[in-house]
């Protein structure tokens, strides 16, 4: 039996042994992670795993369970224990699967598994590491020394099924390849990395590349400086803006909206955001990471306008917490192997803007480049915003110098309102994105 039968045997098995409604899902895959330091093999790990998990219903009551032993006794004793776990649990009113209407995939191929990453052998993958580090030390002499490089690949499959007759399976395969050197001019040393990351092989950036540019990323952060406590512009690179979204995710987020616990609950059709910003969620994208043919309850992926021209337009939504709000799922439920799902988004992604990220530096006479951000003191709730940062001084458009041990602060309302530019340098490195982002005015504390 092929593992698409086995999921659909799962939900047969839970139906027969009394539950009203069921889904399974099983996933295999084999993944290979090797790092290198100063040439030197420092780590290797490849792996195997497949495991399944069911998720029962007994009227308005659920239970879940999951397994690694997918002989016929280990999934009897995974449905025993779902079914047992679901007569236990309080009734939920909201509980159930997603209507059948609502149920399907995406046709066509997404571009989700490329052979040439499952082809790759072990000796060459190590060698494309120790290139990459051989790059960023060969680059200039201040590189001195190396966190390391790394080279990752995965390759599996993901299997589905329910009792509302829906049945499909879809496979991925990734690879990336990352540099992490250590410059210093003899008094101070400072870090910075560089990354690739794709569905293919193919798509990577070569090693040298990568190695360089860690490397120049490194160098510019020596001889960093303390700025004194004042309220300037502040450009996020597009790195740092890709944080902007996790937190725009987690608001919107129907887990969020339902608790009331964002900052945005009860603002769909409100101008949340400066005109400038548009932020879409779309999961139908090929070769991307955050695409796929449906999502983690068997609706369709899609594309959602999350803000249009700052306007709240969506939230992000699976079955259960569309039936909480009186609204229609979004095709946003992710989970792993077993449990209730929760939300998870697709390609989540600032448009592009029109302006050059030059141009936007050009425009500032004093202000704040963040390269990276340090902590997470951000509250989805108020809105409240204090991180650590490390980045560049503006100075009469140019970047001057390395600025660290700075924080800056705001409220990711008024932040969100006070986008004055929107770079055009929208890049995927991932399944969340964004060009260069300006903020009109926030506070940079120093000394």
């Amino acid at each position: 039996m092929n593992l698409q039968e086995l999921a659909g045997e799962v939900v047969r098995l839970a139906l027969n042994e009394g539950a009203t409604d069921a889904e399974c899902t099983i996933s295999e895959g084999e993944e290979f992670s090797a790092s290198v330091r100063m040439g030197e093999v420092e780590s290797l790990k490849e792996a195997g795993a497949r495991g399944a998990g069911v998720r029962v219903l007994k009227g308005k009551r659920s239970g879940s369970a999951y397994t690694s032993d997918l002989s016929r006794d280990g999934i009897a004793r995974m449905v025993s224990s779902a079914l047992e776990l679901a007569a236990i649990t309080s009734e939920d009113p909201h509980a159930g699967l997603p209507e059948a209407s609502e149920l399907g995939m995406i046709d066509g191929d997404l571009e989700l598994y490329c052979d040439d990453v499952a082809q790759l052998e072990t000796p060459f993958k190590i060698e494309q590491a120790r290139q990459a580090e051989k790059a960023a030390l060969d680059f200039d002499r201040r590189i001195a020394n190396s966190e390391g490089a790394s080279f990752d690949s995965h390759a599996g499959a993901r299997y589905f099924a329910n009792s509302r007759e829906f049945s499909a399976s879809y496979r991925t395969s990734s690879c990336s390849m990352s540099a992490v050197p250590v410059a210093s001019d003899g008094e101070n040393m400072e870090r910075d990395y560089w990354f690739s990351v794709a569905r293919s092989y193919s798509r990577l950036e070569e090693p040298d590349y990568i190695g360089r540019k860690a490397a120049e990323r490194a160098l510019r952060r020596l001889g960093a400086r303390k700025v004194p406590t004042q309220r300037v512009p502040v450009v996020f690179e597009p790195r740092t803006a890709r944080s902007m979204l996790d937190h725009i995710f987690e608001a919107v987020s129907g887990d969020s909206i339902y608790r009331k616990a964002s900052f945005l609950t009860d603002k769909i059709g409100e101008q949340v955001a400066a005109v400038q910003l548009t932020v879409i969620d779309d999961g139908t994208i090929p070769g991307l990471f955050g695409t796929s043919p449906f999502d983690d309850e068997g609706v369709p992926s899609r594309r959602t306008v999350v803000i249009e021209r700052g306007v709240l337009k969506s939230y992000l939504l699976n079955s259960y917490t569309a039936r909480k709000l009186g609204l229609k799922t979004t095709g946003n439920a992710a989970r792993g192997l077993s449990g209730n799902a929760g939300i998870g988004h697709g390609n989540l992604f600032i448009a592009n803007g029109a302006q050059k990220p030059q141009d936007i530096l050009r425009s500032i006479k004093q202000g704040l480049y963040v390269t990276e951000l340090i902590g997470f003191g951000v509250n989805i709730v108020t809105g409240d915003y204090s991180r650590g940062a490390v980045g560049l001084w503006i100075e009469n458009g140019e970047l001057a110098y390395p600025v660290s041990e700075v924080t800056i602060a705001g409220n990711l309302g008024e932040m969100l309102k006070g986008i004055e530019a929107v770079g055009s340098d929208l890049e995927f490195r991932g399944s969340v994105a964004a060009p260069t982002l300006m903020i009109r005015e926030m506070t940079v504390s120093g000394h």
